[in-house]
């Protein structure tokens, strides 16, 4: 089961928790077993069948470059973090 973090934009949807442990193999799984514990959560996750622009999914102790295909290993943690782009300046 995956130990999934829930970022402070998302916890409108999970009543405010902040971590649970969710069932799946695949990222796509843990989002779909999500979706069917907090409806709705999945449609800020997910557009087209992949992560939205804008989410990334921070998967053990790297971001994913599977998407929703990324396999979880027992007792990965998962954390959903909003992507971090732009910047146009200099130091």
């Amino acid at each position: 089961m995956a130990q999934v973090f829930i970022p402070f934009n998302l916890r409108k949807h999970t009543e405010g928790v902040t971590e649970l442990g969710v069932p799946g193999k695949t990222l796509g799984q843990v989002i779909d077993n999500l979706e069917k514990k907090f409806p709705g959560i999945k449609e800020s996750l997910v557009e087209d069948g992949k992560l939205k622009p804008g989410v990334s999914a921070v998967c053990g102790h790297a971001a994913t470059r599977r998407g929703l295909l990324q396999p979880l290993e027992e007792n990965t943690e998962v954390h959903f973090v909003p992507a971090i782009s732009g910047g146009t300046g200099t130091l």
